[in-house]
């Protein structure tokens, strides 16, 4: 541990690697590191506050993490604490490799000697405190000095004691489920072989490409790489998979492939020996629109549309028979705070109604009664819906619904005849950001866009692209943070037994103590629900529960 109350000093506190030695050393520094008489500064504080958990020891703040006010002032640049401190300090940190070493020679932090150790390690915390009044006046200057105290900082002990909590999950079912998924793969092997007319490395986009385009002659419009191969990425074999089988086959087998070593392998490794449980570590300072990240493991992607996908939920469990899993779900929350900022009249109509916004949509772009809509209508405006903000033009909408690029053009048209208020949204929001050089979220994050005048046309295009998607995207990512810290503080209010214990996208997830899962579902609904007050547009919860994540949501 390591201390500094001031600038170019700091204390370091060596810990015994006996685990019950090291207890002894914490224990001493438990009452100062519990007290909420000071302001703790730190880089990355989660970790050093999760760390203290372990040891028993429960750190309250207040916080000022160097990381996440950075975040907040430049969401798209780098935030480690050496390149804060070349870009602010001008100041460069000695590497962790000068002390340890690299490949098969590196040691490790213990076998280094103590002299050296303390001038490293006292470097860290010293410097954290002196770029503390640099980002200060930053975050001042930017005017998110309120979002960080209200928003960013409480949520830091929530997302610790989440990860604190982590999730039980069925080994044993996984493994079993590797066996189903290695026989699947290796039967989508030899259908694609049979195809291709002899055997090749599936693995290898070189042999993939070669195969497609040499030997079976399949039509290859795109660009070659670098190295003069033909590119197989996801994009180029998903428009040949309308057409070819042999490559819808290689798509499933890469997506099995993936599965099995990303999730279903994986996941059993990475459960922690003292409480069967997996703990993933939920990123804060990450995605530039403020959404949370997830990682070792990331368990935001685990794909939810595909079967072999949706399986691997059924690992993951309630920690005994006395609790259940309860899945709190944000329905269409984009959709509704498009309606929302762009104040469209069709839009909140809609949502006020109650209606089916997809179906309510197709009505009007097809100029038919609500009753009359077909499913393909539906499918086709749902995919509008959510692919308009995101900058789809008439070329990936076409590809995307399978119908001519004339076709895709007339609906984008029409949709915007039906839909003014969503049409002058995105024009006078990429204005403000002409002007300004940001956009920002209903809460105030913000989002500066370095390319929103820029002369190349494609940096131009992309940068109002995010222009139009960072308030929606963003707003729904301060709601879903705001809902967890009220959701935290009531539960502790209450002195439940139940937990928070994952975060993905739109959806929370609880370990619920069965005899308090009405009570618990009445604090969720209406935090959830209530996060940011005053819309027009109605906010929809979904919940589920089950004896696994899958059966919950």
């Amino acid at each position: 541990m390591v201390f500094a109350t001031e600038s170019h000093k700091g204390t370091y506190v060596p810990i015994p690697a006996n685990q019950e030695e090291a207890r002894k050393v914490v224990a001493e520094f438990k009452e100062l590191l519990e007290s909420t008489d000071k302001l703790w500064v730190g880089q990355n504080i989660k970790y050093d506050a999760t760390m203290m958990k372990w040891y028993g020891v429960e750190m309250q703040g207040p916080y000022f993490d160097t990381m996440i006010t950075h975040y907040l002032c430049e969401p798209d640049l780098r935030h480690k604490l050496d390149y804060l401190t070349e870009s602010y300090l001008n100041y460069t940190m000695v590497p962790i490799e000068d002390l340890i070493g690299k490949g098969r020679t590196q040691i490790t932090m213990r076998e280094v000697p103590l002299e050296k150790v303390k001038e490293y390690a006292c470097e860290d915390a010293d410097w954290t405190l002196q770029l503390k009044p640099k980002l200060l006046s930053m975050i001042d200057e930017i005017e998110v000095t309120e979002l960080y105290k209200t928003l960013e900082a409480p949520l830091i002990n929530v997302l610790r004691d989440m990860e604190y909590e982590g999730i039980k999950v069925n080994g044993e079912f996984l493994r079993n489920y590797s066996f189903e998924l290695a026989d699947s793969i290796l039967a989508m092997e030899k259908t694609i072989y049979q195809q291709a007319g002899g055997e090749f490395n599936i693995s290898s986009p070189k042999q993939v490409g070669e195969i497609l385009f040499d030997s079976l002659k399949i039509p290859y419009k795109g660009k070659k790489t670098g190295t003069g191969q033909y590119s197989t990425d996801v994009e180029v074999l998903t428009d040949l998979s309308i057409d070819h089988q042999i490559v819808k086959d290689i798509l499933e087998y890469r997506k099995l492939s993936k599965l099995k070593s990303t999730y279903v392998d994986a996941l059993p490794l990475m459960v922690n020996p003292r409480d069967g449980r997996i703990h993933s570590n939920f990123n804060q300072a990450r995605a530039a629109t403020g959404r949370l990240s997830s990682e070792n493991p990331n368990l935001q992607n685990i794909p939810i549309r595909d079967e072999a996908g949706r399986e691997i939920r059924k690992a993951f469990e309630p920690r005994d028979n006395e609790h259940i899993l309860l899945a709190a779900d944000y329905s269409q929350i984009e959709l509704r705070l498009i309606a929302e900022i762009s104040k469209d009249a069709a839009m909140l109509e809609a949502f006020i109604a109650g209606n089916d916004f997809h179906k309510a949509t197709a009505a009007r772009v097809y100029g038919v009664a609500y009753d009359e809509v077909t499913s393909e209508q539906r499918r086709n405006a749902k995919t509008v819906n959510f692919s308009i903000t995101y900058g789809a033009g008439a070329t990936n909408l076409s590809r995307q619904l399978g119908i001519p690029r004339t076709e895709s053009t007339e609906l984008i048209k029409n949709y915007f005849t039906q839909f003014q208020g969503l049409k002058n949204y995105m024009e006078e929001t990429v204005e403000f950001a002409r002007k300004h050089g940001y956009v920002q979220t209903l809460l105030g994050r913000k989002r500066t866009l370095r390319d929103i005048n820029s002369r190349n046309g494609l940096a131009r295009s992309t940068a109002e692209r995010v222009a139009i998607n960072t308030p929606i995207q963003g707003t729904a990512a301060d709601m879903i943070k705001r809902a967890m810290i009220h959701i935290s503080d009531a539960f502790k209010k209450e002195q439940v037994r139940s937990r928070l214990i994952l975060q993905v996208h739109d959806e929370l997830v609880f370990d619920v103590y069965q005899p308090e899962l009405e009570q618990i579902k009445a604090i969720v609904a209406e935090k959830m629900q209530n996060a940011i007050g005053g819309l027009n547009v109605p906010i929809l919860v979904e919940m589920g529960t089950g004896m696994n994540w899958l059966e919950a949501h």
